[in-house]
């Protein structure tokens, strides 16, 4: 019973993970209207500058989190500014082209300039735990946990209880009613973009303290992500969570009681998605 527990507890750490990159994909699907495909990318900047921040200044990982998160923004929204924008009254094709090349253009340049092998951060509290009970929960996943619920929640906020949230919202239902009564649907595009690859880039120097920087990290959280908000419903923020939670558990579950786990649980989230999509196709069908 006290291992199922532990697993259960590990599973739900991992989720707030998932959800801090599927949220910033979510908000990117449900308010650009554009799938990013290089929305792992973003997260591996965020490692990366993560790592760069301390092995030559010897920065705390956390500690340069604002700076890195207001750093990515202002990539992500002179992206869209040169790029994204240009493509959003296009065919989908064109826009899952363009991200396509743009994910590719930005890992091969970390791959030129960086190289492939892998960069780990060290900090003073990477091998601590707390220990509940029974239980024991690694320090830095914990960390994770919070930081990433206190971010969404703050997501939440903004959202639900701000202008710019309205704005967002508004824009994401009727783009051409929302310019009628005066949005400058433009203006929060680049807004939400610029937050999408932000919360990716925080996502990234979590990354970097609990796993490593390296210029494919991204791939396999992008993937999830997309598996996420597939379950979720395209664009659905208030459904990242439960999705998010589903798939830390499953995987930790797995993990735990399969043999050679570790191997199938790359598999749970593909299963996830085509379990979703068969539903919705049945549902419809009815």
């Amino acid at each position: 019973m006290d291992l199922f527990v532990q697993t259960l507890v590990n599973g739900l750490l991992q989720s707030g993970l998932y959800a801090l990159v599927a949220s910033g994909l979510a908000l990117a699907v449900g308010v650009v209207g554009i799938v990013n495909f290089a929305h792992g990318e973003y997260l591996m900047i965020g490692a990366f500058l993560a790592w760069a921040g301390s092995a030559f200044l010897g920065v705390d990982p956390l500690l340069s989190l604002p700076v890195i998160a207001v750093a990515v923004f202002a990539i992500g929204a002179l992206t869209y500014r040169v790029s994204i924008r240009h493509v959003l009254l296009a065919p989908e094709l064109n826009q899952m082209l363009l991200t396509f090349g743009l994910g590719i253009l930005l890992q091969n340049l970390a791959l030129m300039l960086l190289g492939g092998n892998t960069r780990t951060v060290t900090t003073p509290y990477q091998a601590s735990s707390l220990q509940l009970g029974d239980l024991s929960v690694g320090g830095p996943k914990a960390l994770a946990f919070g930081l990433a619920a206190l971010l969404l929640g703050a997501l939440y906020v903004v959202l639900y209880r701000t202008t710019l949230g309205r704005q967002m919202r508004a824009v994401a239902q009727n783009r051409r009613g929302a310019q009628l009564i005066g949005i400058n649907v433009d203006r929060v595009y680049l807004i939400a973009f610029g937050v999408s690859c932000a919360l990716a880039a925080v996502a990234g120097v979590l990354v970097s303290v609990l796993l490593f920087a390296s210029p494919t990290v991204g791939l396999v959280f992008a993937l999830k992500a997309f598996a996420i908000i597939v379950m979720a419903g395209l664009g659905n923020l208030t459904g990242v969570l439960w999705a998010s939670v589903l798939l830390g558990v499953s995987e930790a579950l797995v993990q735990t009681y399969v043999p050679g786990g570790g191997g199938w649980s790359d598999a749970v989230f593909f299963l996830m998605i085509f379990g979703t999509l068969v539903l919705r196709s049945f549902r419809g069908a009815r």
